[in-house]
């Protein structure tokens, strides 16, 4: 479209309000020209089609991929039909769009307008897990911060617990483990770097967050040893044994548990249970899921 170099002697602005059109959307605006410059806003009325055809012409773009075209038909409406019945459906195909195109933070963003704006409806549980998917998407591996991993959890724990008899929320849970198992791995990383560095403390701290926060993942187990390698090297023999107490209770086939037994053998020690309500009694009830 040429440009149009408004003069101060002779621009003026045209106002146009009060424009009703048939299909029950209302126009007003601001239009800038003069003369044969003049937008005709009854012609641009004309242009606008109807919701439901957008919405049809969004839905066929994502079946056939074109992620981009489906967007702005989607966009379309929201503009166009504001508040409508068409624009809260395109709203949430908007999301999934953007979550199909790998745009997550746009899906993310239009998942949280339409939850915020439509809370009640029947696509209130799709928005939320479109969400949870889009922060699954981008998990990294356990070498890096896990704040996307965190809020997918979070995100999916929301669907299991709002909407728990949606078509969504079986695989959210299933999502679910697997990010806490990520979460649980970062936890094993620093854990391990601090041990390897003889600060058996910091690596005390990260091996029992693991049995506390994510007994049920399949790092458990390593970090019950660790924990066993950790207190022996401070010499803490009474919580080395309950350490290799608990892990040889519930994983008595493991490797590491051999390991960890092999570890207090070469001193003459036997894992040994804590007794009272310890530490150690309260994992053992979190990794049979007794407690």
């Amino acid at each position: 479209m040429r440009s149009v170099v408004m003069r101060a002697s002779s621009a003026r602005l045209v106002i146009c309000t009060g424009l009703t059109l048939a299909s029950a959307m209302s126009l007003s605006g601001c239009l800038f020209g003069g003369g044969k410059d003049d937008v005709d806003p009854l012609a641009l009325a004309a242009q606008t089609e109807p919701a439901d055809k957008l919405y049809n012409q969004g839905l066929a773009n994502l079946d056939g991929g074109r992620l981009g075209e489906a967007t702005k038909k989607f966009e379309a409406i929201d503009r166009q039909y504001p508040y409508s019945e068409w624009a809260r459906k395109a709203l949430v195909m908007r999301a999934f769009a953007a979550y199909r195109n790998g745009d997550y933070d746009t899906a993310v963003a239009s998942s949280k307008r339409y939850l915020a704006t439509y809370p009640g409806t029947s696509e209130a549980a799709y928005a939320q897990y479109i969400m949870g998917l889009s922060y699954f998407r981008q998990i990294p591996d356990v070498t890096r911060d896990q704040r996307d991993t965190a809020r997918a959890v979070g995100a999916m724990q929301e669907v299991v617990d709002r909407y728990p008899e949606s078509e969504y929320a079986e695989d959210a849970r299933s999502k679910i483990r697997v990010a806490r198992d990520q979460l649980a791995g970062k936890e094993m990383q620093v854990g391990r770097y601090y041990l390897e560095r003889r600060e058996y403390l910091a690596a005390i701290n990260r091996f029992k967050t693991v049995v506390d926060q994510y007994p049920q993942t399949r790092h458990v187990e390593e970090a019950l040893s660790r924990l066993t390698e950790a207190y022996y090297a401070m010499g803490l023999t009474q919580e080395a044994q309950a350490s290799a107490s608990v892990l040889g209770q519930n994983f008595p086939d493991s490797q590491w548990y051999k390991d960890s037994y092999a570890l207090l053998q070469s001193k003459g020690l036997e894992p040994r249970a804590a007794t009272g309500d310890s530490w150690f009694t309260k994992a053992t009830r979190a990794i049979t899921g007794a407690g």
